[in-house]
């Protein structure tokens, strides 16, 4: 890597949780250019989201700050232009910034410090997506995860998330190739976002045949009886459905294989992108970094998709690859929050000014020789569907600490229960460990105050989307110019400059003509 800060490329997909890439211990998935990235980085085997959905999480991971700080409650709160980014901060330091594909930013902001974005997002940019606390979990919203996607997984040529995804690694690539024909004069902030492995799983024939239909596994923990589940995972079960529609075994079979197709899909595109930057020869000048904004429980417990603070959705990959950095394997939790202050150091901001106003915390001391263990907590929330108040998370050494209004506490010692399957926060023994993560919660939330303010935000925007129904419709959702004038021949164009500009030659000695 050269002398000034390096070019950074930081790729995200959707829905995938830590446990099911071979990178990170899974048996069957098959995710080669995943695994090789992980085998040449440091891989953080113990990362969390911070709030396990979608829009929470990113604006999160973008900010280093909780959702309780961004006002991003849910997938329908606005992100507002005022909140600064690290994308912010590197472009105010010389970086270029470019985004392709999806980030699910809300509300008429939809570059949120990128100078450039490549592609429209997936999923709307408006407020119609928003929970109602008030309302009881029978009466469903209209936009709820249903189990269609469990009992329905598809094979098909072509998807709305293919075509999407499809279309993000071709802007993507060509943006790589577009910074090395630029040369070296700015490092660039690159953000390449996926919407793969979510639901609905649909994938072309290739990718479905690389698995052995009779080598998927199915959960390694069975349906939990209604009964005994915590609350929140009876909400959850209640809101898609899951309790209602029952998937047999051979559907939660054809579920997890169509996820574990859809995840080898991801992996090459990623596997696209990596090439790009190996043939243009930037890979030696760029930190990559990977990870998703929350997991997807698979079946596990009978729970699917996310909003859940156990394992399979809330702990999340996390791989940094830094060139000339030995490989490193990282047990110590870690959140996806401090994504953006190892980002701004990484670029060259000191410690005490990248964490001055994030709840993140730079991991680049983690990464270095001899680090000692980290001692500060993770803490994840979510304040949106499947709850009426607000649920926090905190993680600390090898105890997990789950608190809402209403319900029971929970605590779990993933050294000893890696499944959660005991909650031990009645346990005598521990109530020393429950009564110091509960003050930690205490110290670091104000609940009452925070569900005053989500209760109220979903009430303002309640009204906002029945306005906005009424009359003409004016979208905020970012569309790209499809200008190509300055890429292609055009009647008063140079067509031998262009030809000779736009050419982009292998880093290594082009191989003599042939007599």
């Amino acid at each position: 890597m050269g002398a000034g800060p390096p070019s950074l490329l930081l790729i995200m997909a959707d829905q995938l949780a830590a446990s099911w890439l071979p990178a990170y211990g899974h048996p069957i998935v098959q995710a080669p250019n995943l695994t090789a990235l992980a085998e040449a980085g440091a891989v953080f085997k113990s990362a969390y989201c911070p709030s396990p959905l979608c829009a929470p999480s990113r604006a999160s991971l973008l900010t280093g700050r909780l959702p309780s700080r961004t006002d991003v409650f849910d997938n329908a709160a606005e992100m507002r232009a005022s909140l600064p980014t690290v994308t912010h901060h590197l472009r105010a330091r010389g970086y270029s910034t470019c985004l392709a594909g999806k980030m699910h930013f809300v509300g008429p902001d939809q570059l949120h410090g990128f100078e450039e974005r490549l592609t429209t997002d997936i999923y709307p940019a408006d407020l119609q997506w928003t929970p109602d606390w008030r309302l009881p979990l029978t009466e469903r919203l209209p936009w709820y995860h249903t189990m269609e996607s469990v009992v329905r997984p598809g094979i098909c040529p072509a998807s709305m998330q293919q075509d999407y995804d499809d279309e993000v690694a071709f802007h993507a690539v060509r943006k790589v190739h577009d910074l090395a024909r630029s040369g070296p004069d700015r490092p660039f902030f690159l953000t390449v976002s996926f919407t793969h492995p979510h639901d609905p799983w649909e994938l072309r024939a290739r990718y479905w045949n690389r698995y052995d239909p009779a080598a998927i596994d199915l959960p390694a923990i069975a349906p939990i009886p209604l009964a005994e589940a915590d609350p929140h995972s009876r909400r959850l079960r209640q809101m898609c459905g899951a309790d209602v529609l029952e998937p047999s075994a051979a559907q939660v079979r054809a579920a997890r294989h169509a996820y574990y197709a859809a995840v080898s899909y991801l992996d090459d595109r990623v596997g696209e992108l990596l090439e790009a930057l190996r043939d243009t020869g930037l890979d030696d000048e760029t930190v990559v970094v990977f990870t998703t904004d929350h997991g997807e429980m698979l079946g596990e417990r009978g729970l699917w998709y996310k909003m859940s603070f156990l394992e399979p959705s809330a702990r999340v990959p996390l791989i940094v690859r830094i060139p000339g950095r030995p490989s490193q394997r990282i047990h110590d939790p870690v959140s996806v929050l401090d994504l953006a202050p190892t980002l701004l150091e990484l670029a060259g901001d000191p410690p005490e000014a990248v964490d001055s106003d994030m709840d993140g915390t730079s991991l680049v001391p983690l990464m270095a020789d001899g680090a000692p263990p980290r001692s500060a907590p993770v803490l994840a929330e979510y304040l949106a569907e499947g709850v009426t108040a607000p649920a926090v998370m905190v993680r600390r050494g090898p105890y997990k600490f789950i608190a809402c209004e209403g319900d029971p506490d929970q605590l779990y010692d993933l050294a000893e229960d890696a499944a959660e399957l005991t909650n031990l926060a009645e346990d005598p023994g521990l109530d020393a460990i429950r009564r110091e993560l509960r003050e930690e919660v205490l110290r670091r939330w104000d609940l009452q105050d925070l569900e005053r303010r989500v209760c109220a935000s979903q009430h303002e925007r309640r009204l906002i989307v029945r306005a906005l129904d009424r009359g003409a419709f004016t979208p905020w959702d970012f569309e790209p110019s499809a200008d190509g004038s300055e890429r292609y021949v055009r009647t008063r164009t140079d067509m031998y400059a262009l030809q000779r500009r736009a050419r982009l030659d292998a880093p290594a000695a082009t191989p003599e003509a042939s007599s």
